[in-house]
């Protein structure tokens, strides 16, 4: 019922910038929260960032250096990522908390299926 498509990971030097991006379709009537997940390889996956309609929350290790951002009328979420770091390297996962037509006032949560980024030293 919704899909979720990412892009913007890959390869990129320390101190270098990515911007990922997540769009969401379907049968959407509004969607309430959107975020970022990521995780590394024998690691747990764990929190990045998260964006409600009027606030965003980070996870300490990227305050300062990743920017999440919204568009509300493309059901996009983006994540600006600067001064990447070698342990920045991940599969980074959006979801979404989205409103379906069909069955108003109730919310389900989607993920997408991850994109790489890595990150050289």
């Amino acid at each position: 019922q919704v899909q979720l498509v990412e892009s913007g990971g890959g390869l990129v030097q320390a101190g270098g910038s990515l911007r990922l991006s997540c769009a969401a379709s379907g049968s959407i009537r509004s969607i309430n929260v959107m975020g970022w997940y990521r995780q590394a390889p024998g690691s747990q996956r764990e929190l990045v960032a998260t964006i409600t309609t009027g606030r965003s929350k980070y996870a300490d290790f990227v305050k300062g250096r990743f920017t999440i951002s919204r568009d509300n009328a493309k059901n996009t979420v983006y994540l600006q990522m600067n001064s990447l770091k070698p342990e920045d390297t991940a599969v980074y996962y959006c979801y979404v908390n989205v409103e379906l037509t069909e069955y108003s006032g109730t919310y389900w949560q989607y993920w997408g299926k991850g994109t790489q980024v890595t990150v050289s030293s």
